[in-house]
């Protein structure tokens, strides 16, 4: 009875997902632990199309190596809206730390990814930027020239397909005659950036903070500041970079609390827009300690410009609640200004102390990672709250988190795991239990068993793709598994490589049937009389004749055998002998020819086959 109750239990639950309240878990990758999300949904059909893009981490810096056993899920990943992975990045890139993982549209006709490769923590590894093409391979991987220092985690901004910007942290030894200390020296991180050509990693453009932006402009530090040693004082603290159609760089300084236009041919700074001290422009807003300035248009003087107003670090609060942006520039005028088009607070009235970003949406939503916790929430345009989604585990953040509608195409091939259970031949079952890890097209899952390795798959069963990994329940003790992933239009775009299906130790796990142990079966014995999808080849058809031939001279050597044995009986015995053992040669030739009387059975239809499925959703996130 307890290996019974075991069956049952096996049957009404999700087995391919142990999941608690922070990580799931999946058979097919048992090396994962994926994130889970808490959604909340405010008004669904306004929402914009599309995948979250999220890299979470446990430390902004790169963790220790240890020989304990790690499991994967910091990294780059992707979730639909429901919050259900649809690609894990961790195994291919080590557990490593992964920043600005966002979508490109800039190259040829396809979607690719890019994404920053973090330094390893002995800086042996000095970091990468990394293109990906929509099957997850590596497109480009492109360093930092070795005088720049290691990859910065801030940026990586692929523009046209050609050039990417970068944010660089170099140190110099300067003196501070203008905190009026003419006799002492400090180490100092001037913040800069770079434009770097991807295919040569050739610099076309670089630009350095120090010399062009003073020690008073610094928010961070001042005349009474101690010196300090390598690398120094962090006295702008760049973030962001981006690039419009004039050539021209904007870029945020969170420790001076402006955003900067610096001229794209000589270097210098075109203007100046202070969140505090109003720098070059009379404006309607204030704003500090911001992330991720972007162009959302720039013609000539006019720019209409987004990021994340933080409002704070991780002292002083300049505001109550930290917001996203989206303002409008005129630098023609005299005075030039600055007004806010639309503000987006963070809908829980809190800060967002350290780092995040806002993303301009296609359908003019806007998207807003709010960094600690995973916090990320959608806007209509006018401001209205569409959704709202955390990490259920608050030591994960992400540095940014973006949304992109996106089609992902693995090579590899989907991942199948097989099993049985059973305590005798009545309720042996087999689960099944796949998933394609990156694949976004797929609408359901064929499944197939063969009675060797050598047969035509027959098929199963099918289930509809309700999360990263399906599930499935087949009648029967079946071996030799595959499985089909069928798009949308019912076109087959994925097949699992061949699996033989697991079994327990019988002995051990209660079984109670015939024999010591249970053996696979034929899967047309249940599933139908002739394997689906399947046209024998020559050599096929050979074999299938001359194993009939066999079957049929061993019958009748048999039958001559036991004639010749009967011969002294009766007549009458013999006439009955013969006429069955002429009924069992029949038999013995039409189960050659692959048919099979079931009086006791119906062929189960394709939709009766969803049926013997059990496959159990997780529950809906509201």
């Amino acid at each position: 009875m307890f290996w019974l109750g075991l069956l049952v239990l096996s049957l009404h639950q999700v087995v391919g997902q142990y999941t608690d309240d922070n990580l799931r878990s999946f058979v097919t990758l048992p090396d994962v632990r994926a994130l889970s999300f808490d959604i909340t949904y405010y008004d669904r059909s306004r929402v914009a199309p599309g995948y979250w893009f999220v890299s979470p981490y446990l430390h902004i810096e790169p963790d220790q190596s240890t020989s304990l056993y790690e499991p994967y899920q910091v990294g780059p990943h992707i979730y639909d809206q429901d919050g259900q992975l649809i690609w894990t990045g961790s195994p291919k890139f080590e557990n490593r730390n992964v920043f600005d993982f966002k979508v490109v549209h800039r190259i040829g006709n396809r979607p690719y990814i890019s994404m920053i490769l973090q330094y390893s923590r002995d800086h042996s590894d000095p970091g990468y930027g990394i293109i990906l093409d929509n099957s997850y391979e590596i497109f480009k991987k492109t360093p930092l020239r070795q005088d720049l220092g290691v990859f910065d985690i801030h940026e990586f901004n692929v523009k046209d397909g050609k050039s990417a910007l970068v944010t660089v942290y170099l140190s110099e030894e300067i003196g501070l005659e203008e905190f009026g200390r003419a006799n002492e020296k400090t180490w100092l991180e001037t913040g800069g950036f770079a434009e770097i050509d991807l295919r040569t990693a050739e610099v076309l453009f670089s630009w350095r903070s120090y010399d062009q932006i003073p020690l008073r402009e610094t928010v961070h530090y001042d005349r009474s500041s101690p010196a300090e040693g390598l690398p120094g004082w962090d006295y702008v603290h760049i973030n962001s970079v981006d690039k419009n159609d004039n050539g021209d760089y904007l870029i945020s300084m969170r420790f001076t609390n402006t955003i900067y236009l610096v001229n794209g041919k000589d270097g210098h700074i075109m203007w100046r827009l202070n969140g505090q001290h109003r720098g070059d422009f009379e404006q309607d807003f204030t704003f500090s300690k911001q992330h991720n300035a972007r162009f959302l248009k720039s013609t000539g003087t006019h720019h209409i410009i987004s990021f994340l107003n933080n409002a704070s670090d991780e002292e002083f609060a300049e505001e109550q609640v930290s917001s996203a942006l989206i303002i409008e520039v005129e630098s023609g005028t005299v005075p030039m200004t600055a007004k806010v088009l639309h503000r987006y607070d963070r809908p829980d009235g809190d800060l967002t102390r350290l780092r995040g970003n806002s993303q301009a949406l296609p359908n003019q939503n806007m998207f807003v990672c709010w960094s600690q916790g995973g916090f990320m929430t959608e806007f209509s345009l006018e401001g209205e709250q569409l959704m709202s989604a955390r990490y259920k585990s608050s030591r994960y953040s992400n540095y940014r988190a973006y949304k992109f509608e996106f089609v992902g195409q693995p090579h590899t091939p989907p991942d199948l795991v097989s099993s049985v259970l059973g305590t005798d031949e009545s309720n042996l079952v087999t689960n099944i239990w796949v998933s394609w890890n990156g694949a976004t097209e797929i609408a359901s899952w064929k499944f197939y068993a063969r009675a060797s390795e050598f047969d035509y798959p027959v098929m199963v069963g099918r289930a509809s793709k309700t999360d990263f990994e399906t599930m499935f329940t087949a009648k029967g003790y079946l071996d030799w598994i595959t499985a089909e992933a069928v798009d949308r239009k019912g076109h087959v775009i994925g097949t699992s490589e061949l699996h033989r299906t697991k079994h327990p130790v019988w002995k051990t796990s209660g079984w109670k049937g015939h024999g010591a142990q249970p053996q696979p079966i034929n899967p047309t014995t249940i599933y139908a009389g002739v394997p689906l999808n399947s046209k024998p080849s020559v050599a096929d058809s050979a074999a299938v004749d001359a194993a009939l031939e066999a079957n049929l001279h061993k019958a009748t050597l048999t039958l001559m055998s036991t004639y010749k044995f009967i011969r002294s009986i009766g007549s009458a015995l013999v006439l009955v002998l013969l006429l069955a053992l002429t009924i069992a040669l029949i038999a013995i030739c039409m189960l050659s020819r692959g048919w099979r009387v079931r009086l006791y059975q119906r062929v189960p239809t394709e939709e009766e086959m969803v049926e013997q499925s059990i496959q159990l959703h997780p529950e809906s996130t509201h």
